[in-house]
């Protein structure tokens, strides 16, 4: 089963590409004009591991393209013009990923009420096997929740394997307490924090602004993108700081953005996180 997504509301928001790129497995660039877009999407791509490939409109000069392209990691990428019946036949021919053994985990991007149903989340199965009536962990809450029933592509499944793009009914909770990022899993096994170091950075050469102390910025870890504050700058390792806790493990790799830049990608950096902590609230006390 093949699943697009489009960011369609991008160049005007910046997420939803992050968004896109965050969900997908391979990427179809296709290059309309040498604008904006085009430079913001090759400054973001560029900053991700996931396969891309690109196709030239017509009209669209490849020598062009080839000097904004220049000191990517796309410079020396295949440019064809793109011609639908070729595309059709590479995502036809487009191997699924390798399958990720182990707990299952449902990555979620939105979630709606239904009459006569209750709270239903659309979402990915990121690993694992999703069951009917399996009861998981609603991440980064402590709240426990029983998924009622699997739909995909309007049809009723008993499970769904990786990969599948899932609409499931919720019991435990209401659709307001459901927002995009929350991962269903098991009660153990993943982590929570909203204090993170980071090691392995690597820079946008093209981002404009200064990632120093101080600097307000957006984290993406997963589908979640939460704004983030820049603690420490280290030659090798950079601290940070959430409004809100977050599903973070040691090991994930997480990028930052800067929403608020105006010339230029809005891309800033990507990295890997190397501590999670998360702060526990002072206890409360009382007189007696």
């Amino acid at each position: 089963m093949l699943t697009t997504v489009e960011p369609t509301q991008f160049p005007e928001k910046f997420p939803p590409l992050l968004y896109a790129i965050a969900l997908a497995d391979r990427v179809i660039l296709v290059v309309a004009a040498l604008d904006r877009a085009f430079a913001e999407s090759v400054a973001t791509l560029d900053l991700f591991d996931t396969p891309v490939s690109i196709y030239l409109s017509a009209g669209v000069g490849e020598a062009e393209v080839r000097r904004v392209l220049k000191g990517s990691r796309f410079e020396s990428a295949s440019l064809p013009g793109l011609d639908v019946p070729h595309l059709r036949e590479e995502l036809i021919a487009w191997n699924p990923p390798p399958v990720a053994d182990g707990r299952v985990e449902v990555r979620l991007d939105h979630a709606f009420p239904v009459k006569g149903v209750g709270t239903v989340a659309l979402g990915f199965v990121q690993r694992g096997i999703l069951h009917a009536h399996d009861r998981l962990r609603l991440w980064p809450t402590d709240r426990e929740v029983e998924v009622r029933s699997i739909q995909s592509q309007d049809v009723d499944l008993r499970e769904a394997a990786q990969g599948t793009r899932v609409g499931v009914a919720l019991k435990g909770v209401d659709a307001d307490e459901v927002s995009r990022g929350q991962v269903l899993a098991p009660g153990t096994g993943l982590t929570v924090g909203n204090r993170f170091t980071l090691r392995d950075r690597k820079d946008s050469r093209y981002y404009r602004g200064r990632l120093d102390g101080g600097a307000q910025l957006q984290l993406l870890v997963g589908l979640q993108l939460v704004p983030a504050r820049v603690e420490n700058v280290a030659p090798d390792r950079l601290g940070l700081s959430t409004d809100r806790p977050v599903v973070a493990c040691p090991g994930d790799p997480v990028w930052l953005a800067d929403l608020s830049a105006a010339p230029g990608p809005r891309i800033v950096a990507r990295a890997v996180l190397d501590e999670v902590k998360l702060d526990t609230p002072p206890p409360t006390s009382s007189k007696t």
